[in-house]
């Protein structure tokens, strides 16, 4: 498997969505010319490419590109993961931290894997509640684990900056599979992404 992280952007793709940004900037009733803004549809365009790069990822080669055989059989827990996203119904960023877990069962990866994993199907247009349940997902049918579960708290601009306005909720949401159905193990879980242990 080869993996390879990158940053590119596609020519064509950047060209259509600065024509379609130009628009946009002069819709709000300001000057697309003006020199300020002259560069914005292309710094717009590049950053929208980049935070939806994980359309053109796969979570299956990430995870396979650090996949050891190991007799390890405990939790493996990776918490705190920074997120950050696009709500696909308002286009506004949401960001939290996720907490991931799995128990092997013959293979691990790579720590740093998951977060990339996390990242993947972050920078996407998302809801929160799929976006858990892909990582989840990713995980299971990659490692194919005793059992996977992953946590998601984030805040969501789309609340704090209109509509509602509500500037100190936070969403969390949550999907579990195999041993972790079993609530002495889900409960062990979240006891540990809870605690700090610094």
């Amino acid at each position: 498997m080869s993996y390879k992280r990158s940053e590119e952007y596609s020519a064509e793709t950047l060209d259509q969505m600065m024509a379609a940004y130009r628009q946009i900037i002069a819709g709000t009733g300001e000057d697309p010319e003006r020199e300020g803004l002259l560069k914005t549809p292309e710094r717009v365009s590049k950053a929208m490419q980049f935070l939806t790069q994980g359309y053109k990822q796969s979570a299956r080669d990430i995870l396979e590109s650090a996949k050891f055989h190991e007799s390890y059989s405990e939790m493996v827990i990776v918490k705190d993961i920074e997120l950050y996203s696009l709500c696909e119904h308002h286009m506004l960023p949401f960001f939290g931290k996720a907490h991931v877990a799995y128990i092997p069962n013959g293979w691990i990866t790579g720590l740093s894997k998951l977060g990339r994993v996390v990242d993947v199907f972050a920078r996407r247009l998302q809801v929160q509640e799929r976006l858990t349940h892909q990582i989840l997902d990713a995980i299971q049918e990659s490692l194919n684990p005793l059992g996977v579960a992953v946590v998601i708290e984030a805040q969501h601009l789309c609340m704090m900056m209109r509509g509602v306005q509500k500037q100190n909720s936070v969403t969390t949401t949550s999907a579990f599979s195999g041993e972790f159905m079993n609530n002495v193990t889900r409960s062990e879980f979240l006891r540990l992404i809870s605690a700090s242990l610094r």
